[in-house]
């Protein structure tokens, strides 16, 4: 009954592409430094084997796995990450460059070992598999970004990320980032509200005025969005070629060939650029503290608030709607001083 009434009362949110789990060590047996043997290569090396279920968003999972590179650290273990047998909301079904496992889809290798060989190893340890009180669960922490350098990005990636900022990103301009989310997020229970298309634009209108930015990078994951912003600010406004919903979940169609990896590639690509912005406005998520702590130069924050949505399924379903078209006085959306 307790599973039932918690099931009912939580959004679950989007899903991996299939239903396939291929857990190394069960669940119900895996918490922080859960050993297993499974055979006898590497006798005097110890192996960390860093994975998480459920999966979450692209930040949310490099959060996880940065803050148990932490433990790996403090204790002298091999950090191993395995995003190919607990799979997370960007594996595709077939390999992208040559792997299954999605770690490396984004970034290189931490160490020369293979996931094969280090199950057939003596000893490997596995990390808990959700956040706990040893590992930081938030972009902004600053233990997580002590070791961020030590993970690199794809040279790919980066290629694509400095060709875009070297042709839209012109040296020495004001650029406003705005990071500008709805879809999923008006309904997320116990997420901070996002910003109305009216609210944003009379946020961006202020903050040009008062702080003479010349043009706004605009990540968003909705289409409506990008079409508004991009009507009202025409040559103004920088936007990356991503995909981007119309009525349905990213996560719930695959118009694509290699959608969901894609989907990854694209956020931290945005995420990249977002970092490079002379400001940034945005509804704090793990996006916006990442680009924060990417950023090579101070970066000007301007952060909204316009409350928190309900943690009843139900209730965040409709409450962000209604507070979106009825008056602040009434207990519509305004923007509140944290």
């Amino acid at each position: 009954m307790n599973k039932y009434i918690k099931n009912l009362l939580t959004n679950t949110g989007p899903q991996i592409l299939f239903n396939k789990k291929n857990f190394i060590l069960k669940p119900s047996l895996q918490t922080t430094l859960g050993y297993q043997s499974f055979g006898n290569k590497n006798k005097n090396k110890f192996f960390y084997v860093i994975s998480r279920w459920p999966t979450s968003g692209f930040f949310s999972n490099l959060t996880f796995v940065v803050g148990h590179l932490r433990i790996c650290k403090k204790i002298g273990f091999i950090p191993i990450i395995d995003m190919k047998n607990y799979k997370t909301l960007y594996n595709e079904k077939h390999k992208i460059f040559n792997t299954y496992n999605a770690w490396e889809y984004y970034f290189e290798k931490l160490n020369n070992f293979t996931l094969k060989e280090v199950y057939q190893s003596k000893n490997v340890f596995f990390s808990s598999l959700k956040f706990n009180k040893s590992t930081p669960i938030d972009m902004n922490d600053k233990k997580v970004f002590k070791l961020i350098k030590e993970i690199k990005i794809k040279k790919n990636i980066l290629i694509k990320y400095k060709n875009f900022k070297k042709n839209k990103f012109k040296k020495n301009e004001k650029i406003l980032g705005v990071h500008f989310r709805g879809s999923t997020y008006k309904i997320a229970r116990g997420h901070a509200f996002p910003a109305t298309v009216k609210l944003m634009v009379e946020n961006i209108n202020q903050l040009f005025k008062k702080y003479n930015y010349e043009k706004i990078f605009l990540v968003t994951e909705e289409d409506l969005y990008a079409k508004e912003l991009k009507k009202i600010f025409k040559d103004k406004c920088i936007i990356y070629p991503s995909y981007r919903m119309t009525t349905i979940d990213s996560f719930k169609n695959y118009p694509r060939k290699n959608h969901r990896y894609l989907l990854g590639e694209e956020i931290l690509i945005e995420t990249l650029l977002l970092s490079n912005c002379t400001g940034i406005t945005y509804v704090k998520s793990n996006v916006s503290s990442a680009a924060i702590n990417f950023s090579e130069n101070k970066i000007k924050l301007h952060p909204l608030y316009y409350g928190t949505n309900s943690r009843n399924k139900f209730i965040s379903a409709i409450l962000w709607k209604i507070k979106s078209v009825i008056p602040k006085f009434l207990g519509g959306l305004k923007l509140i001083k944290k």
